[in-house]
C-alpha cells in the first residue's frame, strides 16, 4: 500500500522524505542552468551540419576536413563520457560541471576563430573533448537533486531539451548564416556560444550542489587502465561509422573486431581490478539491474534511427530542393515543437504508464517517418517543405514520449552514487548508435543517389527505410521485454524506483 502526495512546489520549505533525503529549495533553478549546458552541447551536434557549405567558401575547406568537423566532434565526444561520469560521482559534479562549461565556451570561441581547415579541425575535436566532460554531470544532478514523481517530471524537461536541440540546431544555425553572411556566418554558429557559456557559469557555482565532505575527503582509485582500454575500445568503434563516406574502401571495417577485442578486454579488467577489492571505472553489476540494460540497449537502437533523420532531410533540402540553410532549418520546427511538447508531459505520467509510454512513441516515430517517405515520394518538390509539417510533428510527439520517459525508468534503480558513471554509458550508447545509423543510412542513400543519377527523393526514401528498420527494432526490443514483465504501479516509481524494475 502506498501513500502518494502532491509534489512540492519548489517555493516551500523542504521536507525530508521516508528515506531521509531533502530537497534542495533550489533544485528547479539548478535543473534550469542543467538545461542550458545540456542545450549548447547537443545543439552543437546538429547546428553545423547546414553550416558545413558556409565552411567550405569561408575556408576552402577540402572534403576531408569537412568531414571532421562534422565527425570528429561526435568522435571526442564519446571518448570522455564515462570516465567524466565515474569522476564526477567521485570528487563532485557541480566542479565537473563548471570546468565541462568553460572548456566548451573556450574551445567554441577557438572553432570560431579559426584561420584554417587544420586549427578548425583540432579545435572541433577538442569541442568534443569538453562535451564529453560536461553531459554525463547533467543526468547525474538530476538523480542527485530530486527524488518520485519530480525525478519524471525533471527527466521530462531533460527529454524536452534533448529533442528541441537536435531538431534546433538547423534553424538556428541557418538564422545565424543568413544575418552574417555565408563567408563568415559558420564562425557565429561557434560564438554563439560565448555569451551563454559566460552567463551560466556564475549561475552554476550558486546554484549546483557542491560535493559533500564525504567525497571530498574520500580516495578514490584512477583505474587509468580501464579508462585507456574503454577510450580506445569507443573511438576504435566510432571511428569506422564516422568516416564511412571519406575512407573508401573495406580496410576500415576491420576496426571493428578490433574494438570488440579492445572492450572485451576492458570487461576482463574491471571484472580482475574489482576482484582485488580495487575501485573499477565502471561497476558491471549496473547491467544486472534490468532496467538499465534493457533501456540502454533500447535507446542505442533508437538514436540509430533518430539522429539519421535530419542528416538526409537536410541533404534533401539543401543540395536536392535548394533551400537555403535557414528555410532547411525551419522545415524541422515541427518536430522539435512536437518533441518539446510530449517530452514535458511524459515527464508527468511516466509514473502512471512506464515502458507503455516509450512503446507508444516508437509507434509514432515510425509512423512519423514512413510519413516523411511518403511525403518525399508522391507530393510535388515545390510544396515538399508545407507537406512535411503533419509527419515531422507526429514523429517529434512519439520522440517525446522515448528518450525522456527511458532516461527515467532506465536510471531509476541505479544508486544515486552511480548517477554519473550509469549517465555517461547512456550517452556513449546514443553517440555508438547515432554513428552506426548516420553510416548506415549515408551508405545506401549515397549508394542510391548514385544509381538514380542524383535523384535525391529517390535516394532519401531507401536511406530513410534503413532508420525506419532501426526504430522497428527497438519498438520489438520493448515489446519484448514488456512480454516478460508485469506493469509496474505508480508508488513504484514514486518510492524511487529503488527497489523494483520498471516496466
Amino acid at each position: 500500500m502506498s501513500n502518494t502526495t502532491a509534489p512540492q512546489s519548489s517555493d516551500q520549505p523542504p521536507a525530508a522524505g521516508a528515506d531521509g533525503f531533502t530537497p534542495d529549495p533550489a533544485r528547479w533553478k539548478a535543473l534550469a542552468v542543467c538545461l542550458v549546458g545540456g542545450f549548447m552541447v547537443l545543439l552543437d551536434v546538429s547546428i553545423v551540419n547546414v553550416a558545413l557549405r558556409s565552411i567550405n567558401v569561408g575556408l576552402h575547406a577540402s572534403g576531408d576536413a569537412i568531414q571532421w568537423v562534422l565527425s570528429g566532434y561526435s568522435l571526442t565526444f564519446g571518448l570522455l563520457l564515462v570516465p567524466a561520469g565515474r569522476l564526477g560521482d567521485a570528487r563532485g559534479r557541480r566542479r565537473l560541471f563548471i570546468f565541462g562549461m568553460l572548456a566548451f565556451t573556450f574551445t567554441s570561441v577557438l572553432c570560431g576563430a579559426a584561420l584554417n581547415p587544420t586549427w578548425l579541425v583540432i579545435a572541433r575535436l577538442s569541442q568534443g573533448l569538453a562535451a564529453g566532460l560536461l553531459t554525463p554531470q547533467i543526468s547525474a544532478l538530476i538523480q542527485q537533486l530530486f527524488r518520485g514523481r519530480e525525478r519524471g517530471k525533471a527527466f521530462g524537461l531533460f527529454g524536452a531539451m534533448v529533442g528541441i536541440s537536435t531538431a534546433m540546431g538547423p534553424v538556428i544555425g541557418g538564422l545565424l548564416i543568413q544575418i552574417f553572411g555565408e563567408s563568415d556566418g559558420w564562425r557565429w554558429v561557434f560564438f554563439v556560444n560565448l555569451p551563454i557559456g559566460l552567463l551560466t557559469v556564475p549561475f552554476a557555482m550558486r546554484l549546483l550542489p557542491q560535493a559533500s565532505a564525504e567525497q571530498r575527503g574520500r580516495q578514490h582509485d584512477l583505474d587509468l587502465v580501464g579508462v585507456l582500454l574503454l577510450g580506445a575500445g569507443v573511438v576504435v568503434l566510432l571511428l569506422p561509422f564516422v568516416q564511412e563516406q571519406q575512407w573508401k574502401g573495406n580496410a576500415k571495417w576491420l576496426l571493428v573486431p578490433l574494438a570488440a577485442l579492445l572492450l572485451a578486454g576492458f570487461l576482463a579488467w574491471e571484472v580482475r581490478y574489482r576482484n582485488r577489492g580495487r575501485e573499477s571505472l565502471v561497476d558491471l553489476g549496473l547491467f544486472r539491474r534490468r532496467s538499465f540494460s534493457f533501456g540502454t540497449s533500447m535507446i542505442t537502437i533508437y538514436f540509430a534511427g533518430f539522429t539519421s533523420l535530419f542528416f538526409v532531410l537536410t541533404l534533401l533540402l539543401q543540395f536536392g530542393l535548394g533551400y537555403s540553410a535557414l528555410l532547411a532549418g525551419v522545415v524541422t520546427l515541427p518536430f522539435a515543437l512536437g518533441s518539446g511538447l510530449s517530452a514535458g508531459v511524459s515527464g508527468r505520467v511516466v509514473h502512471r504508464f512506464g515502458r507503455g509510454l516509450v512503446m507508444a512513441g516508437l509507434g509514432l516515430v515510425v509512423l512519423g517517418y514512413l510519413g516523411v517517405i511518403l511525403v518525399v515520394r508522391e507530393v510535388p518538390a515545390h510544396t515538399t517543405g508545407w507537406a512535411l509539417i503533419a509527419p515531422l510533428l507526429v514523429g517529434g510527439i512519439g520522440s517525446g514520449l522515448v528518450i525522456s520517459p527511458n532516461q527515467t525508468l532506465t536510471l531509476s534503480e541505479v544508486p544515486v552514487a552511480q548517477g554519473g558513471t550509469a549517465g555517461g554509458l547512456i550517452q556513449v550508447g546514443q553517440r555508438i548508435g547515432a554513428a552506426i545509423g548516420i553510416a548506415a543510412v549515408g551508405s545506401v542513400f549515397y549508394a542510391q543517389l548514385s544509381a538514380s543519377h542524383g535523384s535525391y527523393s529517390r535516394a532519401l526514401q531507401h536511406g530513410l527505410l534503413v532508420a525506419v528498420l532501426f526504430l522497428i527494432l527497438a519498438l520489438a526490443l520493448a515489446v519484448g521485454d514488456a512480454l516478460l514483465r508485469d506493469r509496474p504501479t505508480g508508488a513504484d516509481l514514486a518510492a524511487d524506483g529503488g527497489a523494483r524494475a520498471l516496466a
